[in-house]
Formats: C-alpha cells, structure tokens, sequence
C-alpha cells in the first residue's frame, strides 16, 4: 500500500511541477495561437484538429469546444478533428499509408485562412509532420501542441505550444489545459 501512495503522490508532484513550469513558459504561446484561431473566424475561416491517439481524443475534444460551447452560449465555430470518420481514415490508410491520414484531408477540406492544429507529445509523428507539411502548402496556419524540443513539428509551426517535459502523460495533462485556455480567449473574443 505505501508503494502505492507513494506512486499517487509523485505523480501529483510532476504533474504539478510541469503545470508551474508551463505556466511561465506557455502564456505568450497560447496568446498568439488564440489570437490566430479568433482571426482566421473573423474572417470565415476554421479549424482542422489532429493528433493520435490520446491526442485524436483531445483533437476532438477541442473540436467539440469549438462547436458546441466552452463556457459561454455562442453561434457553432467551424471545427473538424481529422481522427474521427472511421471510412475516410481506413480508406486513406489502406490506399496512400497511414503517413497519410491526416494530410490528404487537410488537402481536401483546407483553405487559405484555416488553421491547423495538430497534437503529438513528441513532436515526430510521421503523419502529424505530414499534415502541418499539407496545410503550409494550402496556406493554412499552423499551430502545434508538443512536448519537450517540438520535435519535427517544431519547424512546421506557426506558434509552438511546447510543454517543457517528456513524459507522455504530463504533456497531455498540460495540452489540456492549454487548449482549454485558448477556447476561452478565443471564445470571448469571438462574443465580443
């Protein structure tokens, strides 16, 4: 039992050190990518999620943010996760790769003034690499959620949100926080 509480209560302390780190690191990051969602809707633009695994949840989690409400009763934003038409993904998997999954409907349903975020915790999914790679040359913007470095995804990015840690389950933890204080700026920004 004491490894157990013992196993609890330091990943309460990392997750509580990385928050405090990302806190000071993350603020002017989350800022300008609020800033580029709330413009590319101002201008009748939208957004693309992506991510594997864990991060294809937290995609559609954002995309659901988006288009049902965060905190406030709005007009519907136009978001799409890229992770969740089962037909589309098997077809684009079985046809062109798994590389691929993710850039061909950036190709089919982005437009210049779109805005792309894309969700790896190290940054080098191939097929996250990918799709940013798509959207720059659809001339999207492009907003990367990674951990530690940025990997890849580094380079692809407009606006970097890098949590500074490697461990895959505290750069989630972080992600979430982080996106879910970009839907509230971006959400009253958009009220206003």
């Amino acid at each position: 039992m004491n490894n157990t509480l013992e196993t609890i209560r330091r990943r309460f302390d990392e997750h509580s050190t990385v928050v405090a780190e990302a806190a000071k690191s993350l603020t002017g990051a989350i800022a300008e990518a609020a800033g580029i969602v709330t413009e590319a809707y101002r201008n009748g633009g939208g957004v693309l999620v992506l991510g594997n695994g864990g991060s294809a949840a937290d995609a559609q989690h954002i995309a659901g943010e988006l288009v049902g409400r965060f905190l406030a009763d709005r007009s519907a934003l136009k978001a799409q996760a890229l992770s969740t038409d089962t037909s589309i993904l098997t077809c684009l998997g079985n046809d062109f790769g798994f590389e691929s999954i993710f850039s061909r409907q950036i190709e089919a349903n982005g437009s210049p003034g779109d805005v792309a975020i894309a969700l790896s915790t190290s940054g080098n999914s191939p097929n996250v690499i990918a799709a940013l790679k798509a959207a720059r040359e659809a001339g999207m913007k492009t907003i990367a959620f990674t951990g530690a470095g940025g990997g890849q995804c580094a380079d692809l990015a407009d606006v970097l949100l890098e949590v500074p840690s490697t461990s895959a389950p505290r750069v989630q933890e972080v992600h979430a926080i982080a996106y879910h204080i970009l839907c509230e700026l971006v959400e009253g920004a958009i009220s206003d």
